[in-house]
């Protein structure tokens, strides 16, 4: 199978070692972040740093004219990512023989929610998540459809992957985070993550749901999960906590927002790339899960998307909902964290990769191969060689 590797153009920039040891790996193609959020990486083999901290959600090239006179707009990043440090990177991964394509994380900006506080998701309690736009309100998803247009389509690049295309919930690492202390489990996570906005108030409203009502509902559903009550089953305690109707309608909701959201950025995309340009989008096939990656209908999602992202760091069980929707040319490409130090299990790839294999996965991405060790690098590369990932 074809494998790509996750890179920041800070880890390519000033190490000029840095694009032939990636193609050294057994890779073909790098996805290379063009739009990111806030972070703090390692950067263990470069020559001029170790720390590289990421202020800020940016894109790692120069804003075109788009955006001029717009209340929300991406901003350039600063001293970690001058300039067009995506086109720099991207020229001498290329000289290495690398397919190139950007990384684009989209609904995850917590400078957004910083400065400019009513584009937040608000809970059920009235606090804002200033880490997740809601992507229910119009100038929000103009914003997001751009973005993903301008930074997914990045000269040099024959692809992109969206990430965070959808929503985002409570489960996020801010900074010295401290809200693992009670077990929410999926059901917690799917009511605290429901957003009470005027635009979703609205949308609430528009499917027979009073939001107050709701909002009501959904703070005396959580009460017991506060108080560590250990049952859950995902959804079937959603609908047992929250009534069949209202969880139903709140899903229904939150469905067709996030998938029309897809379908607009993927076809904004479209439009401004080359013929062959290929869109993938970083997905979960259960619907009502947000995050990273983000809850789709795999039907949906794989109409209008060349494939998908899979998640794969708990196993590969993720990857059949979209294998059953696959045609001819779908990509469905099982993400594997081959960071130790980060949960990961490089020594185990070429197996890992043969079972995704078997659940219908047709591509391989490895996170990451600026944060890796020499010897997590070394087991990908003795993984990649050998007859199994092949």
């Amino acid at each position: 199978m074809k494998a790509a590797a996750f890179v920041y153009p800070w880890d390519v920039n000033g190490d000029p070692a840095a694009p032939a040891r990636v193609a050294g790996l057994g890779v073909r193609q790098v996805t290379l972040a063009a739009a990111y959020h806030s972070t703090r990486t390692l950067t263990p083999r470069h020559p001029r740093h170790r720390i590289v901290t990421a202020e800020y959600a940016a894109v790692l090239y120069p804003p075109g004219d788009r955006w001029t006179g717009r209340a929300l707009r991406p901003c350039p990043a600063g001293r970690w990512a001058p300039g067009d440090a995506w086109g720099e990177a991207a020229r001498a991964l290329a000289a290495a023989g690398l397919e190139v394509h950007t990384w684009v994380v989209l609904a995850h900006n917590s400078r957004m929610g910083a400065e400019h506080p009513d584009t937040s998701v608000v809970n059920a309690y009235g606090d804002r998540y200033p880490w997740a736009p809601c992507i229910a309100q119009p100038a929000t998803r103009a914003y997001l459809v751009d973005l993903a247009a301008e930074a997914a389509v990045r000269p040099g690049a024959h692809g992109t992957e969206l990430e965070s295309l959808g929503w985002y919930g409570l489960q996020h690492l801010h900074a010295h985070d401290k809200t693992g202390g009670v077990g929410l489990g999926e059901a917690g996570q799917y009511l605290m993550a429901l957003c009470f906005c005027p635009s979703c108030r609205d949308g609430y409203g528009e499917r027979g749901l009073d939001p107050d009502g709701l909002a009501a509902s959904v703070r005396d559903a959580l009460e017991p999960l506060w108080r560590g009550a250990a049952d859950d089953e995902g959804w079937p305690t959603v609908v047992k906590l929250l009534g069949e109707e209202p969880a139903a309608r709140t899903r229904a909701w939150r469905e067709e927002t996030a998938g029309t959201l897809q379908e607009e950025a993927v076809a904004a995309v479209r439009a401004a790339a080359p013929a062959g340009f290929r869109i993938l989008l970083h997905a979960d096939p259960v619907s009502h899960h947000c995050g990273a990656n983000a809850g789709v209908d795999p039907a949906r999602v794989l109409a209008v998307a060349d494939g998908v992202v899979v998640p794969c760091a708990g196993g590969t069980g993720l990857l059949a909902p979209f294998a059953a929707h696959a045609r001819e040319r779908t990509v469905i490409a099982a993400n594997f964290t081959v960071v130790s130090g980060m949960g990961g299990s490089p020594g185990t790839l070429a197996r890992d990769a043969a079972r995704a294999r078997a659940q219908g996965a047709t591509e391989l991405r490895l996170y990451h191969a600026g944060l890796a060790s020499d010897g997590d690098l070394d087991a990908v590369r003795e993984a990649l060689s050998g007859p199994s990932a092949r």
